[in-house]
């Protein structure tokens, strides 16, 4: 990538001091309690509606470079697997399923393809699958309400999000009216790394962040990755505000038309670099909005090619099993079932009754053809409410998330 020594600015923001008492102290010792009883000190957000940045050469190189990846990475897939076909909604499934998976990863909540595919069946699967699942949702109202964003799509956002997540229903779709903070310190923000600013001055900062949003004087890419920093910056929930903030980045991509026909997985390219990415916000809080702005820019190119891999393995995949049918005719079942098999590579034969309409028999019949050309296995081993998957999509699936690691190294 092209580099410079100028610098994005953004403003400075004032800081202000308030008193910390720890609350509920029967929970915390009392050395923890009169370490964070005193003065903290927390930033006061920045307005950016009026916002007329200077944006140095190299970096506007970048961000061109980067942009012109998501429309190329974008219209892939219609080259790939031909205008109107079958498999391309599964395939936009599978690929916001896996930017939802990355996403989640940045905070630390890991789950493999297979537990995943469990878990959007409503199948046993680890809790950590259930939690990523809400991801998914909040990545598709984001997706869904594109054309409006403004604090009610936040919001259904940031419910859809919650709801799959263990003891945090009550905070599903809610502004916080507490302060949150990151870093060290349970009782209180007074040694934590960062803390959001006061809850009082979310619905003015909110306000503004949705008029900025709503600008079209920005490059794409520039504007989507201060948006998200301003976001992250506010943080506005009590929890799920990085799962939020990137899918309101998918949301801006699309409203702005970089992105149509898909989900580029933009996480993937974050997650090379988590340290750089959390870095990159603490500059932008301190008024220096370079790092963020060519975090994304390296993200969407890393996520292009990463991304354009997986198509090309998950069509691969796809490709093999119809050669597996070559001699199934036409009209059978067995056919429909095969573009579901990206989107969701564990199946059940309820799902196949709920998804394509047939009866019991015709979905048992179908898995029974699949399972016998090498196209399905049984892979949960009880006798009711048996599982079958497709072990090729699958691992294309895994390849990919091991690919985004080893990027990271």
């Amino acid at each position: 990538m092209v580099t410079d020594h100028a610098v994005l600015s953004v403003p400075l923001a004032a800081r202000e001091r308030r008193t910390w008492q720890p609350r509920e102290t029967g929970y915390y010792s009392r050395r923890e309690v009169q370490r964070q009883t005193g003065e903290y000190e927390s930033i006061i957000p920045i307005a950016l509606t009026e916002w007329q940045p200077s944006i140095p050469a190299g970096l506007a190189a970048e961000l061109d470079d980067a942009t012109a990846a998501l429309i190329d990475f974008d219209t892939y897939a219609d080259r790939r697997l031909g205008a109107g076909d079958e498999t391309l909604g599964p395939m936009a499934a599978i690929l916001l399923r896996s930017e939802s998976a990355s996403s989640s990863q940045i905070e630390n909540l890991t789950s493999s393809a297979r537990q995943l595919a469990l878990a959007e069946l409503g199948e046993p699967s680890a809790a950590n699958s259930r939690t990523v699942v809400g991801n998914v949702r909040a990545m598709e109202a984001a997706l869904a309400l594109a054309g409006q964003l403004d604090t009610s799509t936040i919001l259904q956002m940031h419910d859809a999000l919650l709801q799959h997540q263990p003891g945090m229903l009550e905070n599903a779709g809610r502004w916080r009216d507490e302060l949150v903070w990151i870093g060290s310190g349970e009782a209180g923000p007074l040694t934590a790394e960062f803390v959001a600013p006061h809850h009082d001055h979310l619905p003015t900062a909110l306000d503004d962040l949705v008029r900025f949003m709503a600008r079209d004087d920005l490059p794409v890419l520039l504007h989507v990755a201060i948006a998200h920093a301003q976001f992250e910056t506010l943080h506005p929930f009590v929890d799920g505000n990085g799962r939020t903030g990137r899918a309101l980045a998918q949301a801006m991509l699309k409203a702005k038309g970089v992105v149509t026909r898909s989900t580029v997985p933009l996480s993937s390219g974050l997650l090379v670099d988590i340290d750089g990415y959390f870095a990159a916000l603490t500059s932008f809080r301190r008024g220096d909005a370079t790092p963020i702005a060519r975090r994304f820019a390296s993200a969407a190119l890393v996520a292009s090619a990463i991304g354009t891999q997986l198509i090309d393995a998950l069509a691969d995949a796809l490709a093999d099993a119809r050669s597996k049918l070559a001699t199934v005719r036409s009209d059978a079942a067995a056919h429909r079932v095969l573009p579901l098999l990206v989107g969701q590579p564990i199946v059940t034969t309820a799902y196949l009754t709920r998804t394509l309409g047939l009866n019991d028999v015709a979905a048992k019949r179908a898995i029974d053809t699949l399972v016998a050309r090498d196209v399905l296995v049984e892979t949960s081993g009880r006798s009711r409410g048996r599982t079958w998957a497709q072990r090729d999509i699958l691992a294309a699936l895994d390849a990919y998330a091991s690919r985004v690691r080893r990027s990271g190294r």
